[in-house]
């Protein structure tokens, strides 16, 4: 956890990540409109449906989200520095939602109903989570007077990791909108990674940094899942 008391722009890290994840973008829209569908639909043995494209729509349009909203958090929000080993990770990792969602959706095809609607929704709740909890605690680091707390409010008044859960919520949202069962995979290893390493390894880092305040903050706040977990 020593990255995170690290300060650095780390530029040409994030602009390896973006270029990376250009291409995954530019892969996925070749796996859901063009070729690669089929390419991909021979390799694993199964069929291509195409009959019902606004599914594929939004799910490439989840994928121009969450690149933007990406690219908006490591420029503007991420202070710490980034490893050059994290500039591969970090766009392997977002291959499983931009790549692996748009394989998972090839032999879907049942058309967009109320499910897909609520998935959607999901999907927003997820990126509010997420992206609108650090851009509030952006916003109050800023001010002097908050130097050396610890930052409870917002959306983070109800888990402690509450981004992490948003990202559990979008990525399930993703994983709905296939209508395929071994999607699940995705989120379900998500969870686990979040709720039994990374969660648990930064609560002991900003234990260690901010100690009573966050040993209190920690009695009576839930980890990951608001009012559960």
């Amino acid at each position: 956890m020593d990255l995170y008391g690290t300060n650095s722009k780390s530029i040409p890290q994030k602009i390896t990540i973006h270029v990376i994840e250009i291409f995954l973008l530019w892969l996925s829209f070749w796996i859901l409109f063009q070729k690669g569908g089929d390419w991909f639909a021979n390799l694993f043995k199964v069929n291509n449906e195409n009959a019902f494209p606004a599914r594929r729509i939004i799910i490439f349009i989840f994928n121009i989200i969450t690149f933007l909203r990406l690219g908006y958090m490591m420029f503007f929000l991420l202070k710490r520095k980034i490893p050059w080993e994290e500039s591969i990770s970090v766009p392997f990792a977002f291959s499983l939602y931009y790549i692996g969602f748009s394989l998972f959706v090839l032999p879907t095809t049942k058309p967009v109903d109320g499910v897909d609607i609520s998935a959607v929704l999901l999907f927003v709740a997820g990126c509010v989570l997420n992206s609108g909890g650090e851009i509030l605690r952006n916003r109050w680091k800023k001010n002097p007077a908050n130097k050396g707390k610890i930052y409870t409010g917002g959306f983070f008044h109800y888990a402690r990791h509450i981004n992490y859960f948003g990202d559990i919520l979008w990525v399930s949202a993703y994983a709905v909108l296939t209508r395929n069962y071994y999607a699940l995979t995705i989120p379900v290893f998500l969870f686990c990674f979040f709720a039994f390493y990374n969660a648990p390894k930064l609560d002991k880092y900003l234990k260690e940094k901010y100690g009573a305040q966050y040993s209190q903050y920690a009695r009576k706040t839930k980890m990951l899942v608001p009012f559960i977990y």
